[in-house]
């Protein structure tokens, strides 16, 4: 039992390492670049010894690696809970896309820095860590297709839907319209921004009169 118990404990330490160790690195490179965050820095900004840095990760493109890992990993979480917790409610698909849609924008208001990282990152393909950011970001896109398949399947979506390409636009807008809310419309809420991505979603923008 003992054992056990300091097991769990050491688990425990070393998953707090880390994550202080995602924190630091999210944030320097997201200030300077990867090139130029050296892991020197990353230790200093996560108040650890260098070694304990290789000890977690044996380089620094691996940390990267597995910091895109652990953040895509909590949106797709994120996303995931939406959905479900919208059905457990007796909501449509309509309103499971909707949850999804708040549920990434607390996402991204909450983590901005590794969020403005992982769309950098969509756009280089010259990266070692390409591949597993492609794995990683099909990941949270099949949540959403997983939505708008079921929706298709029940009627609640016309069948001439592309889904792949639909889940793929409605990822993209959330992180689009959430960094431009962040970088260039600071003042409006939350609750603002998505009553915007709302009323676009569920095609209340026609301005059509009855």
């Amino acid at each position: 039992m003992e054992s056990s118990s300091a097991t769990a404990g050491v688990s425990t330490r070393r998953e707090a390492t880390r994550q202080k160790l995602y924190e630091a690195a999210v944030t320097l490179i997201a200030e300077q670049g990867f090139s130029a965050t050296t892991v020197d820095e990353i230790a200093e900004r996560a108040g650890v010894a260098k070694g304990t840095v290789y000890y977690n990760f044996a380089s620094k493109s691996v940390l990267f690696e597995e910091l895109l890992r652990h953040g895509v990993g909590l949106l797709t979480a994120s996303l995931r809970d939406a959905a479900e917790s919208t059905a457990r409610a007796g909501g449509g698909k309509v309103d499971a896309l909707d949850a999804m849609v708040r549920a990434g924008l607390v996402f991204i208001d909450r983590y901005p820095a590794f969020t403005q990282l992982y769309v950098a990152e969509l756009w280089r393909t010259n990266r070692a860590w390409q591949s597993t950011l492609m794995v990683v970001r099909q990941q949270a896109v099949a949540v959403v297709e997983g939505v708008l398949r079921e929706g298709v399947e029940n009627g609640e979506f016309s069948d001439e839907i592309d889904v792949p390409l639909t889940a793929s636009a409605l990822v993209g807008m959330v992180l689009v319209a959430a960094l431009d809310w962040q970088s260039f419309q600071p003042e409006r809420s939350l609750d603002d921004v998505h009553a915007a991505l709302s009323r676009l979603l569920q095609g209340r923008v026609s301005g059509r009169r009855g």
